[in-house]
């Protein structure tokens, strides 16, 4: 069975720097139930111990922190049921693994390089790019 995700992602700056970037590396991918789906983004940091967060937004709700990975492998623990996050620090990627995906997954996916914005909902949509997957 065909269903859609969309996913988003967020470009958050770092402090002051301009340099801090991330972006989504595809426009649409097909999923069928059952299947593991992997987003990804690449980032562009002038930090040294960049966190990338991952977040989940459903229709009329606020996002939800999913998960947080950093570049020498601590992640969420415990994670999240069937998902799990990759960093590949060579080519500055960051990977959300959904296993077994459902229609139940269908929703906006934010990646993030922290520090994120809190307390100002309008800054979450600064220079998004969205992807749908059928």
């Amino acid at each position: 069975m065909m269903f859609t995700v969309i996913f988003m992602c967020l470009w958050l700056s770092l402090g002051d720097s301009i340099a801090d970037s991330i972006e989504p590396l595809f426009t649409d991918k097909s999923v069928d139930e059952g299947d593991d789906v992997t987003l990804s983004c690449k980032y562009e940091t002038s930090s040294t111990t960049p966190y990338l967060h991952w977040y989940r937004q459903q229709p009329k709700s606020k996002p939800v922190f999913l998960l947080y990975i950093d570049l020498f492998g601590g992640k969420t623990n415990p994670m999240p049921p069937h998902l799990d996050a990759e960093v590949n620090k060579t080519n500055k990627e960051v990977d959300l693994i959904i296993s077994s995906a459902a229609v139940s997954d269908s929703d906006l996916y934010y990646c993030a390089l922290v520090p994120t914005v809190t307390g100002n909902p309008a800054a979450l949509y600064k220079n998004p790019d969205t992807v749908l997957l059928h």
